[in-house]
Formats: C-alpha cells, sequence, structure tokens
C-alpha cells in the first residue's frame, strides 16, 4: 500500500493487540511429517535457515496429533522425548540428551532395567542407589561408548519413548551425532527419530547425512526442506498476530521483501513496528505508515537488539542475564545472574514475557524464544558486565546437584577465572573419557592446555589423557604442540620434567608426521626417564619402528633391543604385554625372526574382563604380522580370535580392524566369493576409522583391478597412494597395482615413476617385508627400461635376497623366485626362467596364494612357448584359464582366452551340467539385484527371499562380476541403465 493513515486510524498499534503468530503456509510439511511418524518406525531429518520454522514445525506436530505423554491402544506408555542442542557448541557428553532425560523423568526405580544400565552411572550420578551396579571398566573408548548407547536405548524404552526429536543438531556434540547412527542402526528399533538443522551450518560428512541411510528398509525415511513463505502466507502470519485482521497486498509485499519470508524476520519485524507505532488501521485493514518514514532492520539481530532497548532497564539487565546463562533457566537462577531485587525482578518478567522475547516452558523454565534472539543480545553486553555475569553463573550453578560441569566451565572461562575453569573443564573431561567421548575430552583438555599457563607437570598429566589421531585432529595437535614448546621455553622443569614434556612433545610430533622432530625429542626424552620404565620403553619402541622417513635398519634393531632391557624392570604385567607386542610389531615389521620370540611370551588369557581388549590387540597384531610375512594360517588363527573377542564385548573399533585385516587376508588366499559384499558391510561401519577404511578400500581396489573395473581401481587406489604418510603400508601395495597396471598398458616410465620413490623409502630403512608386491614389478619396469635399468634391477634382486637370507619369511621367499625367473627371462634363459616360475608358483601354492601362483604359471607357459615346449605350455596355460575363472578374476581370464584363441584353441567356458545363464544375470540375481536398487541390506534381502546372508553375497557378487562394476552402488546404477531394475 502507498499512502497515508488519516484521522485517528493512524494511532499505532498498542502492543498487547499484537499476538503469536498462528501456524501459517506449512500444511504441507505438517501433514508429510504427521503421515510418517503415524504410520510406523521413521527417520525425519527437517532442515532450513535461521527462523525459517523448524521448532515451530515440530512443536505444532506435538500439539496436533497429542503425541507428547499420551496413551497408546493396550495400555502402554508412549512420549516424546524433545532434546534440544545448546547455541554454543558446548563440550557436554550427550548434554542435550542427558538434559532431556533428566527433565523429564524423576526416577528410575521400577523401570526393571538390566545390569546394562549401570553404564549411565557417570551421566546421572543423582540416580546412583537407583541403578544397577557400574559394569567392569574397559578400556577402548567405543566400547565403552556403545555400552553407554545401549543402556541409554534401554531407558528410552523403559521410559515410554516412541518418537524422539533433537533440535538444532548442527550444534550437538559428536556423542550424540553418534547416538542417533547407533540409534537408527538398531534392527529392533522402537523408537522414530527426527532431527532440526541448518544445513548451512552442517559439515559435509556430518552424521546427520548419514542417518536415513543406516535405518531399516521398513523404516519411513522423510526430509523436509523448509523454504520461506510466500507473499499470501507472509499476509497470513501478519494477519495471525494482529486478531485476525485483514492485512492490506501492499503491507505484505512490503514485509515480504524486507525479510524474504523468513517467519521469525516478519514476527520481529511487525512487533518492532508495533512498539515504534508503524502499524495503523485504515479501511478495516493493517497497513503501515509512510514508506519512507518505515525502517524495518534488514537482519533479525537488529529488530532484536532495537525491541531490546526499548524495554525498561531492569528488563534488560534480565535479558542480559537469560543471553549469558543460555539455557532455560528457573526466575531464582535469572535473579542471581541479574542481581535484580525481587520486585524489579517481577515486573521485568512480565515486560520481557509480554514482548515475548523471553518464552516459559516445561517446568516454568524461562529462556529466549529463539537462539537468535539469545544470541544477538549476548553479543551486545558489555564485555566487563558480560564477565560479571558469568561469574554469578558459575558461583549459582556450583550448588546445584549433581553439577552441571560443562557449564560451570564454560561460565567461569568466560568470567576470565582460570583456577575454577580449570577445575570443573578437567572434571568435564574425565567425565567424557569415562563415557568414551574421546573427542569432547580433547576440546576440553587442548583448551586448558594451550590457552592457560600451567606448570609443565599439569600439561602432561592433562596431554596425556587426551586421546587424539592425525589426521582428523592435526589442528588440536598442532595447538598442543606449541603449548609443550612454549612450556619447555619458559619453564624450570628439571632432567625428569623435560624429559616428560619432551616424550609427550615427540608422540604429538609423530602423530602429525612431523618424524624428523619426533624422534629428536624422544632420543632427549629417553636418557632421564629411567624413573618410569614403561615411558622409556615405549619411546625406545616407538624409535624403533621404522615410520616415515629412512632410519637404518641398525638403528631401529638398536632401540628395540634397548626397550627389551627396560621391558624386564618391574611394572604393571599388563604395561608389560603391551610393550612386548609393540616391541614384536617392531621386529616382525623389520623381518626380524627375533619378533617371534617375544610373541611367544604374551599370555594369551586374562582373568578380568577390562584386560580382553588388550589381548584382542595383541591377536590383531599378531595377525596382521602374520599375514604380512605369510603365515596365513596363524594369522587366520589370530584374527578370528581377535574379532571373537570384540564381538563378545563388544569392541567395535577392533572388530572393525579384525574384519577388515581377514578382508584383506580372504584377498590374498583367493577367497573372493561374496568378498566385494563383505568389503562394502565394512566400509560403511569403518569411515570411523581411518586405519580399518583404508585397508578396506585398498582390498576393494585390489579386487576392482583383478575382476576388470580399470576405472574404479586405478581412482581409488591412486587415493590410497596420495595418503602414503598416513598407511605407507597401503601405499606400497597400491603404488605396485598401479605400476602393474602401467606396464600392462606399455607405459613403462608410468611405472618406473610409480615404484622409485616407495622403494627408495624400502631400501632406506630395511623395509624389505613391505614391498615383496613391489619388487617384483620394479624390477619389471627395470628391465623393461633398458640395459642400464637391468643392472639396477640386478642389485636390486641381489639386496632382496641378502636380506631374506636366513630368514622364513614364506611370502618373501616365493617374491624372490619370481624376481628371479624375470631377470632369467630378460636374458633369455626361458628353460631357467620356466623352472623358476614353477618354484615361485609352488611356493605360492604353500601359503596359499592362488592369484599370485597363477601369474607364475601364466609366465612359465610363456616362458615355455619361447623355448618351442607348445606341448607343455597349452595345457598349463588352459590350467592357468580354469583358475582364473574360478577365482573370478575376470580381467585375467579375458586376455588368458585370447592368447588360447591365438594357439588355436577353443577357450570356450565348459558347458555347466545344469542350466546356466553364461554373461546374463539369472532369475535368482535379478531378484536380489533389484532389491539393492531399494537400498536393502544382505540381511534384509534375506528376510524378504528366504535366503542366508551369505548366499544373498554370493548372488550379488555374481552380479557384480557379470556387469563388470565392484560396488552395490556402481550395480544399482548398470540395472537402471540396462532396465533391469525391480519392475523388470
Amino acid at each position: 500500500m502507498a499512502g497515508h493513515a488519516s484521522g485517528d486510524q493512524g494511532v499505532g498499534v498498542p502492543r498487547a493487540a499484537i499476538g503469536p503468530p498462528r501456524f501459517i503456509g506449512r500444511d504441507g510439511e505438517l501433514d508429510a511429517l504427521r503421515s510418517a511418524l503415524t504410520s510406523g518406525t521413521a527417520v525425519v531429518l527437517i532442515e532450513g535457515e535461521a527462523g525459517i520454522g523448524k521448532s515451530r514445525l515440530l512443536a505444532e506436530f506435538l500439539e496436533t496429533t497429542q503425541i507428547l505423554e499420551t496413551t497408546q491402544a493396550g495400555g502402554a506408555s508412549s512420549r516424546t522425548l524433545v532434546a534440544v542442542c545448546p547455541p554454543f557448541r558446548r563440550p557436554h557428553t550427550l548434554g542435550a540428551l542427558v538434559d532431556a532425560l533428566r527433565q523429564s523423568t524423576d526416577k528410575v526405580a521400577g523401570l526393571g532395567l538390566s545390569p546394562l544400565a549401570g553404564a549411565l552411572r557417570p551421566l546421572f550420578p543423582e540416580w546412583a542407589a537407583e541403578l544397577p551396579a557400574a559394569p567392569e571398566p574397559v578400556e577402548d573408548a567405543t566400547a565403552v561408548r556403545h555400552r553407554l548407547f545401549g543402556a541409554l536405548c534401554e531407558l528410552l524404552d523403559r521410559t515410554g519413548v516412541t518418537v524422539l526429536a533433537v533440535e538444532d543438531a548442527h550444534c550437538a556434540d559428536e556423542a550424540t551425532l553418534e547416538f542417533l547412527l547407533f540409534l537408527c542402526a538398531r534392527r529392533t528399533r522402537r523408537i522414530s527419530v527426527i532431527v532440526t538443522y541448518r544445513p548451512e551450518d552442517l559439515p559435509e560428512d556430518s552424521a546427520v547425512r548419514r542417518l536415513s541411510s543406516l535405518s531399516a528398509p521398513s523404516t519411513t525415511r522423510l526430509r523436509i526442506a523448509l523454504g520461506p513463505l510466500d507473499v499470501a502466507a507472509t499476509a497470513g502470519l501478519v494477519s495471525s498476530m494482529l486478531a485476525g485482521a485483514q492485512v492490506s497486498p501492499e503491507f505484505a509485499q512490503f514485509l515480504h521483501q524486507r525479510t524474504d519470508g523468513v517467519p521469525l524476520a516478519v514476527e520481529e519485524s511487525v512487533r518492532l513496528m508495533g512498539d515504534r507505532a508503524d502499524l495503523a488501521r485504515r479501511d478495516g485493514a493493517w497497513v503501515r505508515r509512510e514508506i519512507e518514514d518505515i525502517d524495518v532492520p534488514a537482519t533479525i539481530r537488529d529488530a532484536v537488539l532495537e525491541r531490546f532497548h526499548r524495554t525498561s532497564p531492569a528488563t534488560r539487565t534480565l535479558l542480559e542475564a537469560a543471553a549469558v546463562l543460555t539455557d532455560p533457566s528457573t526466575v531464582g537462577l535469572l535473579l542471581a545472574v541479574s542481581a535484580l531485587g525481587e520486585e524489579d525482578v517481577q515486573a521485568a518478567l512480565e515486560e520481557a514475557v509480554g514482548t515475548r522475547l523471553l518464552t516459559e516452558g516445561r517446568r516454568d523454565l524461562l529462556a529466549f524464544g529463539h537462539v537468535l534472539a539469545g544470541r544477538a543480545v549476548y553479543e551486545s553486553i558489555p564485555a566487563v558486565r558480560r564477565r560479571t555475569m558469568h561469574r554469578r553463573a558459575g558461583v549459582s550453578l556450583r550448588d546445584v546437584s549433581p553439577p552441571p560441569l560443562a557449564q560451570l566451565a564454560r561460565h567461569f572461562r568466560a568470567a576470565g577465572d582460570t583456577q575454577d575453569w580449570s577445575t570443573y573443564a578437567e572434571q568435564a573431561a574425565d567425565l567424557a573419557l569415562a563415557s568414551g567421548d574421546d573427542a569432547t575430552a580433547a576440546g576440553l583438555l587442548g583448551e586448558l592446555i594451550t590457552e592457560v599457563r600451567l606448570p609443565g607437570a599439569t600439561v602432561v598429566r592433562l596431554a596425556r589423557k587426551v586421546r587424539l589421531t592425525a589426521p582428523e585432529d592435526s589442528d588440536r595437535i598442532q595447538d598442543l604442540i606449541r603449548s609443550l614448546r612454549t612450556v619447555l621455553a619458559e619453564q624450570q622443569l628439571g632432567d625428569r620434567g623435560e624429559a616428560e614434556v619432551r616424550a609427550e612433545l615427540g608422540r604429538l610430533e609423530l602423530l602429525v608426521e612431523n618424524i624428523a622432530a619426533g624422534r629428536k625429542e624422544l632420543e632427549r626424552a629417553v636418557p632421564h626417564l629411567s624413573h618410569d620404565p614403561v615411558a622409556a620403553a615405549q619411546a625406545m619402541i616407538v624409535l624403533g619402528w621404522a615410520i616415515g622417513e629412512p632410519v637404518p635398519n641398525e638403528t631401529s634393531l638398536y632401540w628395540l633391543r634397548q626397550a627389551a632391557e627396560m621391558i624386564a624392570l618391574p611394572m604393571p604385567e599388563k604395561d608389560r604385554n603391551r610393550l612386548r607386542v609393540n616391541r614384536a610389531v617392531g621386529l616382525l615389521t623389520l623381518g626380524e625372526q627375533e619378533g617371534w620370540a617375544e610373541v611367544a611370551r604374551i599370555p594369551w588369557d586374562a582373568p578380568h574382563t577390562a584386560e580382553h581388549l588388550g589381548i584382542a590387540n595383541n591377536h590383531y597384531n599378531v595377525g596382521v604380522m602374520a599375514l604380512q610375512w605369510g603365515h596365513y594360517d596363524l594369522a587366520r588363527r589370530h584374527l578370528a580370535s581377535a574379532r571373537e573377542l570384540a564381538e563378545r564385548h563388544p569392541y567395535q573399533r577392533h572388530l572393525t580392524l579384525a574384519l577388515a585385516a581377514e578382508a584383506g587376508l580372504d584377498w590374498a588366499t583367493g577367497r573372493w566369493d561374496g568378498l566385494a559384499e563383505r568389503l562394502h558391510g565394512i566400509v560403511e561401519v569403518a569411515a570411523g576409522a581411518a586405519t580399518s577404511h583404508r585397508e578396506v578400500r585398498l582390498t576393494s581396489h585390489l579386487l576392482a583391478a583383478a575382476r576388470g573395473d580399470r576405472p574404479t581401481a586405478e581412482q581409488g587406489l591412486s587415493a590410497v597412494l596420495a595418503g602414503s604418510g598416513e598407511a605407507p603400508g597401503c601405499a606400497l601395495a597400491a603404488a605396485a597395482a598401479l605400476a602393474a597396471m602401467a606396464l600392462a598398458d606399455g607405459d613403462v616410465d608410468r611405472a618406473l615413476m610409480l615404484s622409485q620413490e616407495p622403494l627408495d623409502l624400502v631400501t632406506g630403512n630395511g623395509m624389505w617385508l613391505s614391498a615383496v608386491d613391489l619388487v617384483p614389478v620394479r624390477i619389471e619396469a627395470l628391465i623393461a627400461s633398458g640395459s642400464a635399468g637391468d643392472i639396477e634391477a640386478r642389485q636390486l634382486v641381489r639386496g632382496f635376497s641378502e636380506w631374506l637370507r636366513g630368514r622364513d619369511v614364506p611370502v618373501a621367499r616365493a617374491a624372490l623366485a619370481w624376481c628371479r625367473a624375470l631377470l632369467a627371462q630378460a636374458r633369455g634363459e626361458h628353460e631357467r626362467a620356466a623352472a623358476l616360475c614353477a618354484r615361485a608358483a609352488l611356493l605360492w601354492d604353500a601359503l596359499p596364494r592362488p592369484y599370485a601362483a597363477s601369474a607364475a604359471r601364466e609366465r612359465q607357459a610363456a616362458c615355455l612357448s619361447a623355448c618351442d615346449r607348445r606341448e607343455s605350455a597349452l595345457p598349463l596355460l588352459e590350467q592357468v584359464l580354469a583358475e582364473y575363472r574360478e577365482l573370478g578374476a575376470d580381467a585375467d581370464v579375458v586376455r588368458v582366452a585370447a592368447a588360447l584363441r591365438a594357439q588355436g584353441v577353443d577357450a570356450a567356458r565348459p558347458r555347466p551340467a545344469r542350466r546356466g545363464y553364461g554373461d546374463r544375470l539369472s532369475p535368482r540375481e535379478l531378484e536380489v539385484a533389484g532389491l539393492v536398487i531399494g537400498g536393502r541390506t544382505n540381511r534384509d534381502i534375506g528376510e524378504v527371499l528366504y535366503l542366508s546372508p551369505r548366499t544373498v553375497a554370493r548372488h550379488l557378487d555374481s552380479a557384480m562380476r557379470k556387469l563388470g562394476v565392484s560396488s552395490r552402488t556402481a550395480l544399482a546404477v548398470r540395472l537402471v541403465e540396462l532396465g533391469l531394475g525391480p519392475a523388470s
């Protein structure tokens, strides 16, 4: 509208005439939400920018469906639990969920909780008398966390929660997000999940984005993206605030342009106009005054602050107190933090609630109606007054039982009170560690170490509590490194104190791959760590590990043997056994037989459950070393033991590690049937375990290469190679595979380039064991490059042979025979080369490593053909073809079949005894693969088709092989492209 209001109609609307807005413009979204949550278990993601109406949509659903604390048919208690994540990413393990449960559950006696619920004690100390006894402690943070998650799920079930709503998940702590993943992945889940978040504040790899994919197929999945209101809805929203009176189209258009249709911005603007008397009535409709006289703030913040400054001084003080507290608070707490008199508080409360800047929630707790409003007021508080209020908040909250440790740490930190901040931050970190929440603990302790000048001994004690892993925490580790270096530079610590700081500093430098700096600090620390044999032995073992930069073999052995003397000194047996395993791994990585003698000293049982994690870890480490040496039967036994222990307790991280290593063992031993599916399943759960994830990806890409999926294999192996600093062993295997592909393409220069740097590392530190796949490829590339390369190849074989002398390394013996065969073939000694290939094949068969054995026989056949021994070569090549077919090595099948046809041999696949489908999908394969398109897991498909998960995996593996793909996603895409979806 343009024009003037006339007469007494120009009087501004009184504040009392502006009411709360009705729910406008979201009926479709509300219907979709209601449908999803009333038709069974659901996972609903509601996204939208700040102020767009996510919380209002949830509140409207709860109110209109009357789901909150109602009773289902049959008398079972049913309710929705709403957990609101605080606007500041306050380090508080499962903070929003714990607060919501604490406020909605008075007591847990009589719920019939199982012994597992004892894990809840650290989070709910006030329920200690009603909870079962605390379970036996375990060291693995993941195991602690998952045990706690199981207990929380049981508590939710027993208290009748059927819908868990988590608001503002972009502010959630990592443990809360991991719990949501855990909850959604439960196959017995009866709880629906609603999550609201701002997509612009959510990291790309956030767990929130994975919630739907982890839920069961029977779960309803819904994502609601809230957009701005249109002009008509904006008019309806304004009208609802003005007692349903008509709003002129011009006014609605004006507001829509100024607020972009964001509901909160519309509401704040209308309230501000009411405060300013900028609204008037004309001809029965609400209009604005002259356009040149009205200034609608461009941001919600500006609108909130102008309304804030229009209130009385006492109300402003009260609002500042609420902004400092952040969380919904009692009147008494607001009174203490504001330092207002009781009469002033009452008047201020009436005004704050009347203006709807503050809202009253459950249990009469008061908070800002929207987080943006509270944030705007908080940022406007002068620094001195803000610190004073934080100090009052900390003092007031100190008497609360149980003490809100994370809030206390935040308030005393903001108040500048470093002593109380340190006290409560460390207590909060200890609580987080007890709950398996390493990330929160690292954040709290890292801030203390980096921001507070603490004594050197305190810094070391806190730093040792921080469980960090590179590269995910590299920035935080760098901060810790700087703090420790400041301690060394500025404090007089004495020899012992300095040694402890340097040992911790060396550990952190190694985590961020500052290898030289880390080794230097450890070397300086060791002479003064004799008072702590465990720390001294650990430092020596780390110095003995051949990691990163080339270190002479003799240097590594020196430190590992020095460590043996320390391990013999008095120390707890648990530490001694851990150190023995670490020392054995160091020795075995170097290919030293002495390592197996150390393994023989390790006990493989433990009287206490808490020690089983260490036993599982020991089995895993020994199994991995046995796998690298080629002792495959021994590897399978140890890895199976590690997996069984991890499944029994459970230790999720160690289970993933064991499964990943077993998959690598299955790749080596030719157990490829269903391997692609198993690898895919491990990848889904290994995303948070970097080591497992890299190993599984490597195995998956090696399998893809053998199956003929070159683009996928090359891209994936290149990514593994690029992460060489994170996993040098995986990088060496990736370099070998890529170099072999380059040789197959005739690109000798690329093969040389790919193998040069990794081989330099091997020869520099004597780690020949890790290069048993790389050395033969490097030799073949050198031979192909010409006479100069031939000389280098001979030197390389000589060095490999010298290293192997006196060592029982089956995989290296086979590789050496293979290398010698390549040299003999290059010299034209085809009879000798054929014999050496046969020896290599026998050695590979003995492990067994069938893929390598078949490759050796294929080369043997080529050498026999070069000797005009066609009658021996062709049957051998036919045998190789059958072996490749049995493995499913499709790329090799194509190559060998072509070679046989060139020799006039029919290389067709033998006719099956029963009807076969060749390269076409069988009806069962089509049925199984079609269900993959719907996102079902193997277990889900098996339940639908009455098949075991293993049988489903076999059908999918066959379908992927026939269609030339190596992943479920690629299979689904290919089926759609071919028109072979479920309908077909």
